[in-house]
């Protein structure tokens, strides 16, 4: 039994380990459910591949997530706009209804959407292996570095702070958030992922 609980226990430390900083960030940009919203658009492009007959846990299912998280990168990065009445966290939400609404639809269009869209919502973090715990971790650590160095334009974005080429910036920061998505919604589902996101940050911030 404890065999069986290592690999999950493993890859719950492994996502928390880099959610817990970008869920820092989500709270300082007040962007809440921004993280919702690219789990969702990444299940969006699971979703479209398993329409195709993509596989799970496969590298073209991955390119998908990846693919279509960029382009919510994009929007995101040119929708935090200063001065205006419509606040980000309007388009963010916005954008989640209509991922979710189009993962609905897409599913509906395959034998096996009803369990699909339960995977995306819960993932399957039980049944997770050591390569693609191995996989995450590697990828993780090299966004982290990657974080790290860039860590004080990233924090100057996120506090409002004026900054040179802070829509470059920005766009960085939702790509590299990205990316992280793609390779935790398979996994953890867009439930945890919300959850290991902004929970340990909310918790942080009230201490």
């Amino acid at each position: 039994m404890l065999d069986l609980m290592i690999p999950p226990i493993a890859a719950g430390l492994v996502i928390l380990s880099i959610h817990v900083y970008l869920g820092l960030h989500v709270i300082a940009r007040g962007v809440i459910f921004v993280d919702l919203a690219f789990a969702q658009i990444a299940a969006l492009g699971a979703t479209a591949g398993f329409l195709m007959g993509v596989n799970h846990d496969t590298p073209l299912s991955l390119a998908l997530s990846v693919g279509f998280t960029l382009v919510g990168a994009l929007i995101f990065s040119f929708s935090r706009l200063e001065d205006t009445v419509v606040p980000q966290e309007a388009v963010i939400g916005i954008i989640f209804v209509v991922a979710s609404a189009a993962v609905i639809l897409i599913a509906g269009f395959t034998a096996e959407g009803a369990e699909h869209i339960a995977e995306t919502l819960t993932g399957t973090l039980i049944w997770v292996a050591w390569p693609q715990i191995i996989r995450m971790a590697v990828v993780y650590t090299v966004l982290g570095v990657i974080y790290y160095i860039f860590r004080k334009p990233f924090l100057s974005v996120s506090l409002g702070e004026k900054s040179p080429r802070a829509r470059a910036w920005d766009f960085l920061f939702y790509v590299l958030f990205g990316i992280v998505i793609s390779l935790s919604v398979p996994v953890a589902g867009v439930l945890m992922v919300f959850s290991s996101l902004v929970i340990p940050a909310v918790v942080a911030f009230l201490f």
